[in-house]
């Protein structure tokens, strides 16, 4: 019987709810994309020459066992990584986006929760209607979503199949456990969104049925505001932990962070909105008059619809802004570090032996070379170089911070902070190691050494030991210090593919960044889409519900003009409280990152790129209006004055 009068209810408000089956519809959709995406790259096996067969070496009691490796060429752990910080960041936003859609839904019938309760229902049989709505709409649109999955992941995979992320051919793979995860995530979004609104809509009481408006108070029991300043506290300390040797770890706490300080936020909307609806209001107030009177107005005394409304820009332009921002912060981070890690003025390109040029004191002619390290119960492909130690001191910040690389002979390496970090190895650990020439060695851990990152892989192997098993190597750059009273710039010029340094740590850092615009857009682009949706649905969905309230402000004797001003400032005000508060958490996040990332660099440059925030901050602002004003319109066009007392 519920879930009946549920259904009924949905159909009733059409409307209401057709906001919200789109949300959840396009973010089941985006999910189960990346879900059925990830599939394909799971079952993807690559042909039997990409893969390099090792055993283990045993020891500690462990029985020799035989691994089998992917080629760096075949890895598709790009592609992966990728699709689940998308799926992250889609099921974040639906989650607000159908929180806010149905908050704003139970304080639209406010008065008619009201006449239920005055005919007797009890809160829980409320809540459990307002549960049941959510239910019938995340079915239909949980379906739907997974069904324009299904079609459009053969074109994404062709998409991406032979990029920088999946250099290989992805086929679809078996779509039911992917397609059954993303409607069961859809439905599990839908019912913890809706929960909040069932809890609000069992406290509405019979007195409501009574009122023809009722204003929302700012005030919040001290349970959600002690939940709000402990979310903002640990979005806080989860940035503190973010260091230079993080790495690549730096985008996806850079990306969680604002999640974990957009939900504080929100659980403190109620007592923010209004101080700075009304900040906001200032300028207009005095400019406006009226029109930005009644914008405040409503902007301020219903903190919770504004809040609503304001939901889905505040997640996206806090999570955009945090994540263009740290990506520009790590790759000005990375310039520094492979400034200060090279002390060579002259970088050369290829493996031309520039050694007995006129005027060239010192050659750093690392060979790189790829091998297999096996840790425990893992074998994991790893880029590693060939150096000679006294030559690469000389060119590079090479500084052990334990042991000696003097000691860098046989079979021997040293590991960078990083790798000693994560991996627990200390001096004299052995690390089991197979080339790919099929030789297994033990390695003796011999120094610890400076991250450089750009510079200096995980892995410093003796030169002759990579000469041994890896006799084709040539080296990829090569570190030339000049002889004693030789200018660089002359020198450079006569030795082959040869920059000097400051140029060539220049390009390295242009490269990192365009690099990062890529997984910029991979990331940013389906979830700003999505976003888009999200913000137009849910102030479309506040303007459709506001027909009595525009025609009743017709009798008193306003003009359609009058009230299409109204909501354009109201609009606008909605806009910039979410957009202040979106940049609030850039900010933050983007001052506590750049001082744990540039800690221990010196004269690291500053970056901020103000196109593309401003754009974002543009296109939301615009959205916001455009979605208000064009139902307004819509509702003057076909309403009359007269309406009011129907």
């Amino acid at each position: 019987m519920m879930f009946y009068l549920s259904r009924q209810t949905v159909s009733r408000h059409r409307s209401l709810y057709a906001g919200s089956f789109v949300a959840l519809a396009v973010g089941v959709f985006l999910l189960g994309l990346a879900a059925t995406a990830t599939a394909a790259t799971i079952a993807y096996k690559g042909p039997a020459s990409s893969i390099i067969s090792v055993m283990t070496l045993g020891g500690d009691g462990a029985e020799p066992r035989r691994m089998n490796v992917p080629m760096s060429g075949e890895d598709v752990s790009g592609l992966q990584v990728v699709l689940s910080m998308v799926g992250t960041i889609s099921g974040f936003i639906t989650i607000f986006v159908i929180a806010s859609t149905f908050a704003f839904a139970v304080a639209s019938r406010r008065r008619e929760l009201g006449l239920l309760r005055l005919v007797g229902a009890t809160p829980r049989r409320v809540r459990r209607m307002v549960l049941g709505e959510a239910l019938v709409v995340a079915v239909a649109a949980s379906l739907t979503g997974a069904v324009l999955a299904q079609l459009a992941t053969p074109l994404l995979l062709r998409k991406a199949s032979y990029s920088e992320l999946a250099p290989v051919k992805l086929e679809p793979a078996a779509p039911w456990i992917p397609l059954a995860i993303a409607v069961a995530a859809g439905l599990l979004v839908a019912m913890l969104g809706a929960r909040s609104a069932a809890r609000r809509a069992g406290r509405v009481g019979p007195i409501d049925a009574l009122r023809e408006s009722a204003l929302e108070g700012s005030r919040i029991g001290p349970v959600r505001i002690i939940f709000g300043l402990l979310f903002m506290a640990g979005a806080i300390t989860m940035l503190t932990l973010i260091r230079p040797a993080t790495g690549d770890g730096a985008v996806p706490l850079a990306m969680f962070a604002p999640m974990v300080m957009v939900i504080g936020l929100t659980l403190l909307a109620p007592l923010i909105v209004p101080l700075v609806g009304r900040l906001w209001a200032l300028p207009l107030v005095a400019w406006t008059r009226v029109s930005g009177r009644l914008a405040r107005s409503n902007v301020v005394a219903a903190p919770r619809r504004t809040a609503s409304l304001a939901a889905p820009i505040l997640a996206i332009s806090a999570i955009a802004g945090s994540i263009v921002l740290s990506l520009s912060i790590a790759a000005d981070t990375a310039g520094a570090q492979i400034r200060d890690a090279v002390k060579a003025p002259i970088v050369v390109t290829g493996g031309a032996d520039v050694s007995r040029f006129p005027g060239v004191e010192t050659v750093d002619a690392g060979l790189p070379l790829q091998l297999v390290r096996i840790d425990r119960d893992d074998a994991q492909l790893e880029d590693a170089e060939g150096i000679d130690p006294v030559m690469a001191t000389r060119t590079r910040d090479l500084v052990a911070l334990s042991g000696d690389l003097r000691g860098l002979t046989g079979n021997t390496v040293a590991v960078s902070k990083e790798m000693s970090g994560f991996e627990n190895y200390r001096v004299g650990d052995e690390v089991p190691v197979t080339f790919l020439d099929r030789t297994s060695v033990k390695l003796r851990v011999v120094a610890i050494v400076k991250d450089a990152f750009g510079v200096n892989p995980s892995l410093l192997l003796p030169l002759d030991l990579v000469r041994a098993h890896a006799p084709k190597a040539v080296p990829d750059r090569q570190f030339v210090v000049p002889a004693a009273n030789v200018d660089p710039a002359p020198l450079v010029t006569r030795l082959p593919n040869a920059q000097l340094a400051t140029r060539w740590e220049a390009d390295q850092a242009d490269g990192v960044r365009k690099g990062n615009q890529l997984g910029l857009i991979l990331l940013l682009g389906p979830a700003g889409f999505y976003s888009a949706i999200a913000i137009a649905n849910t102030l479309l969905m506040g303007s459709l519900q506001r027909r009595r309230e525009f025609v009743t402000s017709r009798l008193l004797g306003a003009t359609p003009a009058q009230i299409r001003r109204m909501v354009l400032w109201e609009s606008s005000l909605v806009g910039a409280v979410a957009l202040s508060l979106g940049t609030a958490i850039t900010i933050t996040v983007g001052v506590l990152i750049r001082h744990a990332m540039t800690a221990g660099l010196i004269d690291v440059p500053l970056t901020v790129p103000w196109g593309v925030l401003l754009g974002i901050a543009g296109l939301c602002l615009i959205l916001a209006i455009g979605s208000a004003l064009a139902p307004t319109a819509y509702i003057l066009r076909r309403s009359e004055p007269s309406a009011a007392v129907d």
